[in-house]
C-alpha cells in the first residue's frame, strides 16, 4: 500500500515539473522526470530510516520554486491560512520578515514592538541556528515552520551580524502580533506618521491620521517614515502614494506576458496639499516600502533620508493550489516612473546619514534621524 501511495505521489509531481518546466525547451526534461523517480525510488528503498514521503513531496515541490528565486516558495494548507491571518493585521510568531539568501536565513525587518524586535534582532542579521538546529542547507519555508510554535514558547535563534565577529544568541518567547500599521504623533509642526507594514487597512488609517492632523492648524509640515517596513500589499503601497500626488505614474509591473503588464497612476488630490515632506528610509524598508519612496523621489514630491533600501522589486502571486495551500510565484518586477528597476539595487536615499539607533520610538534624542528630518523642516 505504502508503494502505491508513493508512486502515486511520483507521477503527481512528475506532472508538476512537466507544467513548470513545459516551455524550457530542453530535450532532456523526460529523462530528468525518469531520472527524479529513480532517486525518490531509491530514497524509499534504500534511506537509513522511513522516509515521511508526503513530507519529501512537499521539499521537493517547494525545492522547484526556491530554485527560481528567493521569493518563490509552497505553502502548506497550514502556512498558507496562516499567510492570510497576517495579511489581515493578526498573526502569532516572532515578528520578523525574512528571506533567504546564500542558504541562509536573512532578516529583512523586525516589526516593531515584536518579540523579536525586543530583544534586538535588526534588519539584516543572518541567522544561522535555530534552537539547536543548523539553517544552512534547509528552505526558507522549512526555517520558517521551524520558528513556528505555541504562543508563549521560547525559542533561541543565533545570528550572523555584519561588523559583528561573534556570532549573537537571542532567547524569544513567541507572541500573537499585532500589526497596527500606522503610529502618528505631532512634533512641533510636524505631522509624523510612521508605517510598518501594508496591511488590508494600512491606506484607511493614514488617511484618518492625515484628516486628524489637518484639523490641527499648527500643523505645516509633514515626516512619513517607512524604516524597517518590510512591504506588504501592492495595492496598498499604491493608494499611500497616491495620498502625496496630484498625477503622474506610481509604479509599473512587467511580466512574462507583455499583455499582463500593468500601469498605476496617481488621481488629482494630493492629501496634503503640496506641503513639505520627508520620507524616512533604512535597509529594512522593502517591496511595498521602496515603491512609495522610489514613486515619490522620481516625482521630487518628497526629501528621501536614511540609508539605502533592501531592493525587492519583484512581484509575487499567491496561488491557491487543490490541497488548500498555495504556492507563491513571482510574476512580475515592477519599475518606479523613472523607468528604473529596485531589484538588489533599492532606492538610495536623498540625504544618507546612518541611523544611530533602532529603537524608533518616536523620540528626536534617541533617534538621529528623525531628529535631522525634524530640524530639516524647520530649516
Amino acid at each position: 500500500m505504502k508503494k502505491k501511495i508513493f508512486l502515486s505521489l511520483v507521477v503527481i509531481f512528475q506532472f508538476l515539473i512537466f507544467q513548470l518546466s513545459f516551455s524550457a525547451n530542453d530535450e532532456n526534461i523526460y529523462k530528468k522526470i525518469d531520472l527524479f523517480s529513480e532517486v525518490l525510488d531509491k530514497i524509499s528503498k534504500e534511506y537509513v530510516e522511513e522516509v515521511n514521503q508526503s513530507e519529501s513531496m512537499d521539499a521537493a515541490i517547494n525545492g522547484v520554486l526556491q530554485s527560481l528565486d528567493p521569493y518563490s516558495a509552497y505553502m502548506t494548507p497550514e502556512m498558507f491560512k496562516e499567510m492570510k491571518t497576517e495579511t489581515s493585521g493578526e498573526f502569532g510568531g516572532l515578528g520578523i520578515e525574512v528571506s533567504m539568501e546564500a542558504g541562509v536565513v536573512k532578516v529583512i525587518s523586525p516589526i516593531d514592538n515584536s518579540p523579536a524586535s525586543k530583544v534586538g534582532v535588526k534588519a539584516g542579521d543572518y541567522i544561522v541556528k535555530i534552537n539547536d538546529i543548523q539553517v544552512q542547507g534547509k528552505s526558507l519555508s522549512e526555517a520558517v515552520e521551524l520558528m513556528r510554535g505555541p504562543v508563549g514558547s521560547k525559542i533561541e535563534i543565533t545570528v550572523r551580524r555584519i561588523g559583528i565577529k561573534k556570532a549573537l544568541t537571542f532567547e524569544i518567547i513567541r507572541d500573537i502580533i499585532k500589526v497596527a500599521s500606522v503610529k502618528s504623533k505631532i512634533i512641533n509642526d510636524v505631522g509624523y506618521l510612521r508605517l510598518t507594514s501594508f496591511n488590508e487597512n494600512s491606506s484607511e488609517q493614514v488617511k484618518e491620521k492625515i484628516k486628524k492632523f489637518k484639523k490641527n492648524k499648527k500643523v505645516k509640515k509633514y515626516i512619513l517614515d517607512l524604516r524597517n517596513n518590510p512591504g506588504g500589499l501592492l495595492s496598498q503601497a499604491i493608494k499611500i502614494t497616491d495620498f502625496f500626488l496630484d498625477d503622474g505614474e506610481i509604479v509599473s509591473t512587467k511580466s512574462r506576458k507583455k499583455f499582463e503588464n500593468r500601469k498605476w497612476f496617481a488621481k488629482k488630490g494630493d492629501l496634503i496639499d503640496g506641503q513639505s515632506l520627508i520620507v524616512l528610509i533604512n535597509y529594512g524598508s522593502a517591496s511595498a516600502s521602496e515603491i512609495v519612496a522610489g514613486a515619490l523621489k522620481d516625482h521630487k514630491r518628497a526629501i528621501l533620508l536614511g540609508e539605502e533600501t533592501y531592493g525587492k522589486g519583484s512581484v509575487q502571486s499567491i496561488i491557491p493550489l487543490q490541497n488548500k495551500g498555495a504556492i507563491r510565484l513571482t510574476v512580475s518586477k515592477y519599475y518606479l516612473p523613472s523607468g528604473q528597476s529596485i531589484s538588489e539595487v533599492g532606492v538610495t536615499p536623498d540625504i544618507e546619514i546612518a541611523e544611530s539607533s533602532d529603537d524608533f520610538q518616536i523620540n528626536t534624542k534617541t533617534d538621529n534621524q528623525l531628529d535631522f528630518a525634524i530640524k530639516l523642516l524647520a530649516g
